[in-house]
């Protein structure tokens, strides 16, 4: 998870808390804050065909160069959408730099990646199946490999479309935007239910607030939908070699003010997805919360605190799609 700087000042305007003997005895919460909203229960939109032929083919090992990974490898939907590693391992065990972001609720992302490099859902597909160290493949590989599968072309017919690089990437995407993770316990205090939340993680959500942490994990997705610095109170990458993947937006762009930029994750269902941060360095949801407060916001937690932030996140976790 990845806050920052932009706009703390003006959300501790609205949400005064600033130091732990200044906490009000009984947090003030806003329910109907338009910074964030609930998560729709479907996108609609495309076709069963098409999405059965992106379910297919998001399980399918033969989209990498030794039909060992799938899609699926790195992001299972049953355990939240990312497979809980510091970083995936590929074909032929390789290892890449970057940790797998979940791909539940992604439709929601305004990029992909944590560089953001990919405008869209189908321009990703392309992404991992040419990465030496994840699927080491090209589409003229793939698509020999998935020739003559007789349901890919049953359902290509059905689409009235060839089976060609493109019909691929859409269906995939179409499948991905299948994947939304709706009635958490805090969609459901958004909507109305103000039993649906514990005590303490109404605290969190008012700390959430308060500390500024809202000012970038906001939206729909509750985050996703901006880049941002990592390290802004304080030099993140001060005790620590930077590797290529630290640069971040940097890589994609090549201007200075984007170096240890990101894409700031969402935090829907995070209680799922440890280890933390673009590298997977972060093993523990606590440690996350503690690191991003110091180093995004310049505070110090309090043990209960952390205690209530982490409960608010837990209350993210929504019902996840079958596989």
């Amino acid at each position: 998870m990845v806050l920052a700087a932009g706009g703390i000042a003006f959300w501790r305007t609205l949400f005064p808390l600033s130091r732990p003997d200044e906490r009000p005895a009984k947090p003030s919460f806003n329910r109907a804050s338009t910074a964030l909203t609930p998560l729709p229960a479907t996108l609609g939109a495309a076709t069963p065909a098409l999405i059965e032929l992106g379910r297919r083919l998001f399980h399918d090992g033969r989209l990498s160069r030794d039909g060992s990974i799938a899609c699926a490898s790195c992001h299972p939907v049953h355990q939240g959408g990312a497979d809980n590693r510091p970083t995936s391992v590929g074909v032929d065990g390789r290892s890449g730099q970057a940790n797998a972001p979940t791909v539940l609720n992604a439709a929601f992302n305004f990029r992909q990646f944590w560089d953001g490099r990919a405008a869209t859902l189908e321009e990703q597909v392309a992404g991992p199946i040419h990465n030496p160290v994840e699927m080491d493949s090209n589409w003229k590989a793939v698509l020999t490999a998935l020739d003559g599968d007789p349901e890919y072309g049953r359902l290509a017919r059905e689409l009235d479309a060839p089976f060609d690089a493109d019909l691929i990437a859409r269906a995939i995407a179409a499948y991905e935007r299948t994947l939304i993770t709706p009635d958490a316990p805090f969609d459901r205090f958004l909507s109305g239910e103000t039993g649906a939340l514990s005590t303490q993680a109404r605290r969190g959500y008012d700390l959430f607030q308060g500390l500024g942490c809202i000012a970038c994990h906001q939206g729909v997705n509750i985050g996703g939908n901006l880049f941002a610095h990592l390290g802004v109170m304080g030099d993140f990458f001060t005790d620590r070699p930077v590797k290529k993947i630290d640069l971040g937006r940097y890589n994609v762009t090549g201007r200075a003010e984007d170096r240890h930029k990101f894409k700031v994750p969402s935090l829907r269902n995070v209680a799922l997805t440890a280890p933390y941060f673009h590298d997977g360095s972060v093993a523990s949801l606590e440690e996350a919360v503690d690191l991003m407060a110091r180093f995004q916001l310049g505070v110090e937690l309090a043990a209960d605190d952390r205690a209530a932030l982490v409960a608010f996140l837990h209350s993210l976790t929504g019902r996840l799609p079958e596989p």
